[in-house]
């Protein structure tokens, strides 16, 4: 993977995520041996969104590993004042050996990758989240053992997150349905493309408007109603989807030992209840964390010998 781009898990090949997988788990396990490893390297961190555990498990990780990381957000940056991203991504490759951008349109992150010449890490765009779904995957891993064959439920908006869990489900032979209200499915393109990669895993990736499709999970998993630049629409969004909330009664339809999964932050009584963000079966603090791991496995695969 070195000096390549990580914009889409559809773009990753199975042997590829497993050695994401595989870097990860080493690294969580012997962090010290890994803690010159990106000596003198930078990555440049660009925030158009905020965020609690992209930035800090990001700055965090490249100083675990040697190196510094560069808060830039919007309104630090030319790129806010009119400076194109074409530019940006061309001056950047001057000063730092990665970027990792968290942007509204999917379009920069690959306009970062087109114009640069160093890594692109795709921190989050309205299109794809690859960064969570890796760490998602890696801690069903670490609570269920073999992935192939495991059914995970995903309750709520078809958004993001659902997609690069399906791109993920799809590589790793993991059955993957999107729950969702009439009118919030998934990205068709995005979809047909999960299917296409789930014909070599035999994973299975369905959208249901019904919860019953919850039935025999092995793991449940939810994202806020509303996300960033949804503000307006999120009363309106919280009438539609509360029959989607997953709450006890739902987690009862899922298999005897399902986890409960979140991408954080958690809207405690909308999307989950109490109940079941603060169960034994709720594995969040666990996901948040290896967001750390995860993305320390990607930019050392990325960024090493550079």
């Amino acid at each position: 993977m070195k000096g390549k781009d990580l914009i889409s898990i559809h773009d990753l090949t199975l042997e590829e995520i497993e050695e994401i997988f595989d870097l990860a788990k080493r690294m969580k396990e012997t962090p010290a041996d890994f803690s010159e490893s990106l000596a003198g390297k930078t990555l440049g961190m660009i925030f158009q969104k905020p965020s609690t555990r992209t930035r800090v498990s990001f700055e965090v990780g490249i100083y675990q590993l040697g190196g510094i990381g560069l808060y830039l957000s919007s309104t630090d940056m030319q790129l806010g004042r009119g400076e194109t991203v074409a530019d940006t991504a061309r001056v950047l490759s001057r000063y730092v050996d990665a970027v990792m951008a968290r942007v509204f349109a999917h379009q920069d992150i690959i306009d970062l990758a087109r114009y640069g010449n160093i890594p692109v890490i795709n921190g989050l765009s309205d299109l794809l989240h690859p960064c969570q779904a890796l760490a998602d995957f890696l801690t069903l891993r670490e609570h269920k053992g073999e992935l192939r064959g495991l059914k995970l439920a995903y309750v709520g908006d078809g958004n993001n997150v659902a997609h690069s869990l399906f791109y993920a489900g799809a590589k790793l032979g993991t059955h993957v349905t999107c729950v969702c209200p009439p009118g919030f499915e998934p990205n068709e393109e995005v979809l047909a493309a999960a299917r296409v990669d789930a014909q070599a895993t035999g994973a299975k990736i369905e959208v249901s408007n019904d919860v019953a499709a919850v039935e025999g999970a092995d793991a449940v998993y939810t994202d806020v109603w509303a996300s960033m630049g949804q503000e307006a629409e999120a009363e309106d969004r919280k009438r539609t989807f509360m029959p989607y909330q997953v709450n006890g009664e739902l987690m009862a339809r899922a298999a005897d030992g399902a986890v409960f999964l979140h991408c954080l932050p958690a809207h405690r009584g909308e999307e989950v209840t109490d109940e079941v963000a603060d169960s034994p079966a709720s594995v969040i603090f666990d996901e948040a964390e290896n967001r750390l791991h995860a993305q320390k496995a990607i930019m050392y695969l990325l960024m090493r010998d550079r």
